[in-house]
């Protein structure tokens, strides 16, 4: 399938080619089609499987096409047609909101349509100033969206489509009650689009509540990591870390490397050292401004900086496609934090590396992390910081938990065998159990109560 069997209008075509895509990924394939028409979307994606332009693309069509009748209706009546917001994404960080305005633009450039994306952490002015000039699409993060309204400078009573993209990543951030309070401002006839990496069941309670016989769309398990990224584990003692992230980035192989920390100032001092080291580093994490931030994304997309170091806020919001190489300096302690942090390479097609290191802290996460991907990460032996009491404790831990030599308990006979054993055990037991009742109450020695003061005998 190409985008071309798709039936989407000529500006977006045009769009589309010159931006050298023309093959849809699978959740486009699925997504597109049902969006136009005009269904509710439930979508479980990974990052990375062009989510984005799954639910913008046909969004833009559909604005396109309502626009071009009312303003046909409009000029008729000799009237211009005001223009009101009539779709809202709602995105969780600053990152991702401006990456989504992005596509956006991307998709939307030989249309009449405008847009704007509204975020916290910078001036209001330029915002506030794009809305009073009026556009037709508008992606917030819940909190300046919630301050703009109180101000009168944003109604949301127009609204025809709206978007939750990474709701699960939103609800993680406390942004419940916000979401809730947007949508009471938000006309009920309208389509909702709600996706989110992974699909726990209070994503799938506020899609009940939200959403309108919707369609489920999901190209990939819940949890699972990307088919092109090769992943490798480095059993590493906690103060030889910085030295194997040196040792690994004098290698020429890696030519971008995303490395996540798990702290704010983990990640300065990282940085630090590196520099130190002469490796060309930046860092991204809450502290920075926004200003700051965006800085530190576009001289990294632009290879102007090697290596950006990053905490989990920005695991979501970092969408550039050709990074090489994810770092996991230090383990998650959430395991499906892992799965979209090595979600940042392996991208569009792009084949990617994802390294983890693995202290003898870490080795309860490094267990959470493969229990839920359901595959063992090979471990780098041949390195020269492989920590050997690491080593040896995962070989203790996989010992413990195999089943004895012989024990039928193991997989061929534990599924049918054990619970025949089982019941066969417990009508045995009850058997016994009736006889004796049954020898008691014939020999009329029994009297009511006996059983209880036999009970208390015996616990006395």
């Amino acid at each position: 399938m190409t985008f071309k069997d798709l039936n989407l209008i000529e500006p977006i075509q045009s769009a589309l080619v010159n931006l050298g895509y023309s093959v849809p990924t699978p959740i486009q394939q699925q997504a597109i089609p049902i969006i136009l028409e005009g269904k509710d979307i439930l979508g479980c994606a990974q990052t990375g499987t062009g989510k984005t332009a799954a639910f913008s693309i046909p969004i833009i069509q559909q604005l396109v096409n309502r626009k071009a009748e009312k303003d046909a209706v409009a000029y008729q009546a000799g009237r211009k047609n005001r223009r009101d917001i009539k779709a809202l994404i709602l995105t969780p960080t600053r990152e991702l909101a401006a990456q989504i305005g992005d596509s956006f633009t991307s998709y939307g450039r030989n249309t009449t349509l405008k847009h704007t994306v509204v975020y916290g952490g910078v001036s209001q002015r330029p915002q506030t100033n794009a809305i009073l000039k009026g556009v037709d699409i508008l992606i917030a993060t819940p909190g300046r969206l919630l301050d703009l309204m109180g101000q009168g400078f944003i109604k949301l009573n127009s609204i025809e489509f709206l978007v939750l993209d990474e709701a699960d990543r939103m609800l993680d951030m406390g942004f419940i009650t916000d979401i809730e309070r947007v949508i009471e401002r938000i006309p009920v006839k309208k389509q909702t689009l709600l996706f989110s990496a992974t699909m726990p069941d209070e994503i799938l309670g506020l899609a009940q509540s939200l959403l309108h016989n919707p369609e489920r769309v999901q190209v990939t398990p819940v949890s699972s990591t990307v088919d092109t990224v090769t992943q490798s584990m480095y059993l590493v003692d906690r103060d030889d870390k910085p030295h194997l992230l040196v040792d690994l980035l004098d290698s020429n192989d890696i030519e971008t490397a995303l490395v996540f920390t798990r702290t704010k100032h983990g990640a300065e001092r990282l940085v630090k050292t590196l520099i130190s080291r002469g490796i060309n580093s930046d860092a991204i994490h809450g502290n920075k401004s926004q200003n700051a931030r965006q800085k530190s994304l576009n001289d990294f997309k632009r290879r102007k900086t090697r290596v950006l170091v990053a905490t989990d806020i920005a695991s979501r919001g970092i969408d550039i496609n050709q990074i090489s190489h994810v770092i996991n300096y230090d383990l998650p302690e959430d395991p499906e934090t892992y799965v979209h942090r090595i979600g940042r390479t392996g991208r569009a097609g792009f084949e990617g590396i994802a390294f983890s290191f693995c202290d003898k802290s870490e080795i309860g996460l490094l267990k959470s992390i493969q229990r839920l991907i359901k595959t063992e990460i090979p471990i780098e032996k041949e390195s020269i910081f492989l920590s050997q009491e690491c080593l040896d404790r995962i070989e203790r831990i996989k010992l413990s938990s195999r089943p004895p030599r012989g024990s039928k308990n193991q997989e061929e006979g534990k599924s049918e065998e054990a619970p025949q054993r089982s019941r066969a055990r417990s009508d045995r037991f009850f058997e016994k159990r009736r006889d004796e009742r049954s020898k008691s109450s014939k020999s009329g020695n029994r009297k009511r109560g006996d059983f209880w003061k036999k009970g208390r005998k015996k616990s006395a």
